[in-house]
C-alpha cells in the first residue's frame, strides 16, 4: 500500500481522488489544502508520495515541491496541473518533481504515476519527456555535452540502450517491447545504470541522456 499525501485547494477534487484511489492500493493518509501546509504535513505522516497540485492560493506546488525536496529523506513528487505548458512542465522538473501527470487523466493513469514514484521510476509522459529533452538539447554548453558523455561510458551497451529509451518518457513494459528484453531484464538495467551514474531517479537519467544526445536512433 502506498502512502499518499494529497494536496489540493479544491476540496472536490481531493475527495473525488481520494476515493478512486484506493482500490490501487493507494492510502491517502492525510491532505492539505495550500502548498503552506505540505511540509508540515510530509513530517507528521511520512507519505511514500506527494501528489501535488501546481496551482495554489498563497504557496503555488512549485515552492512546495522545492520545499518538500530539502527535507531529508523526502517522499517523491507527483506534479498534478491542468496547465501542461512547457514552461510548467520544466518548472515542474526542476523543482525537483519525479512525476508530471494531467488533471484530465484517468484514475488508473494517476494511480500507475503514483506507484512508479514510489518505486524510485519516475513518472514523466512522452510529452513531458520531449519538453524536457529538447529543453536540454538546446544548451550550448558544448563542455556538459562532453561531460554527460564521459559519465554515460560507465554503462554497458544494454545499459546504454535502456536508458536512450528512459529519455523518450517510455514505462519500462515499452522499453522491453522495443528492446526485445523481458521487463525484469529493463528493471535490472535501468536499476544498474542510475547506481553507476549517482542518479536517483529515470528522470535524471533521461536529462543526461538528452544532454549527451545519445537518444534512440
Amino acid at each position: 500500500m502506498v502512502r499518499l499525501l494529497l494536496v489540493d485547494d479544491d476540496a472536490i477534487v481531493r475527495r473525488l481522488l481520494g476515493g478512486n484511489l484506493a482500490p490501487f492500493g493507494i492510502e491517502v493518509v492525510a491532505e492539505a489544502t495550500d502548498g503552506d501546509e505540505v511540509v508540515p504535513a510530509v513530517q507528521a505522516h511520512h507519505p511514500d508520495v506527494v501528489l501535488m497540485d501546481l496551482r495554489m492560493r498563497r504557496v503555488d506546488g512549485i515552492r512546495a515541491t522545492e520545499a518538500v525536496r530539502r527535507l531529508p529523506d523526502p517522499p517523491g513528487v507527483v506534479a498534478l496541473t491542468s496547465l501542461d505548458t512547457d514552461d510548467v512542465v520544466l518548472r515542474a522538473v526542476r523543482a525537483g518533481a519525479a512525476g508530471f501527470i494531467d488533471k484530465t487523466a484517468a484514475t488508473e493513469e494517476i494511480a500507475d504515476a503514483i506507484h512508479q514514484v514510489a518505486a524510485g521510476q519516475g513518472a514523466f509522459g512522452p510529452r513531458a519527456a520531449r519538453v524536457v529533452a529538447h529543453h536540454v538539447a538546446q544548451d550550448p554548453d558544448a563542455r556538459q555535452r562532453e561531460d554527460a558523455l564521459r559519465r554515460l561510458e560507465v554503462l554497458t551497451d544494454k545499459e546504454r540502450e535502456v536508458a536512450a529509451q528512459v529519455a523518450t518518457g517510455a514505462a519500462n513494459a515499452e522499453i522491453a517491447g522495443r528492446t526485445f528484453l523481458s521487463e525484469t531484464t529493463v528493471k535490472t538495467h535501468l536499476t544498474r545504470a542510475l547506481t553507476k551514474l549517482g542518479l536517483a531517479n529515470r528522470t535524471e537519467l533521461a536529462v543526461l541522456v538528452a544532454r549527451a544526445g545519445t537518444g534512440p536512433g
